[in-house]
């Protein structure tokens, strides 16, 4: 397994507290970038005024440090582009009901 998909699996466990998804599938990662064992990770919040942000934004930084062959993450909070349910992939919205 590539290092990338195993960060995308540790982000799978990191989930947005207010909708019960995990921040890969609902779409907030926008950008996951590995040089060597350096992670970059560029992603959203739902909203600017996210009550979780604190706890997601750690939550996100735990888990790819945890990530064997990581060994430094730097965590890019972003809101260009803002998010919006067209972000969010087709599979997730058919198994939350969204369509």
């Amino acid at each position: 397994m590539q290092l990338v998909e195993k960060v995308e699996d540790a982000l799978r466990q990191v989930h947005d507290p207010e909708v019960a998804i995990n921040v890969f599938d609902l779409g907030l990662i926008y950008n996951i970038e590995i040089t060597g064992s350096h992670c970059i990770v560029e992603h959203t919040l739902t909203s600017m005024m996210c009550p979780f942000a604190d706890q997601i934004c750690n939550d996100i930084d735990e888990a790819v440090q945890g990530v064997d062959g990581v060994e430094t993450v730097d965590r890019q909070l972003v809101f260009d582009p803002p998010f919006s349910l067209d972000m969010v992939p087709d599979d997730t919205k058919i198994l939350m009901g969204w369509i």
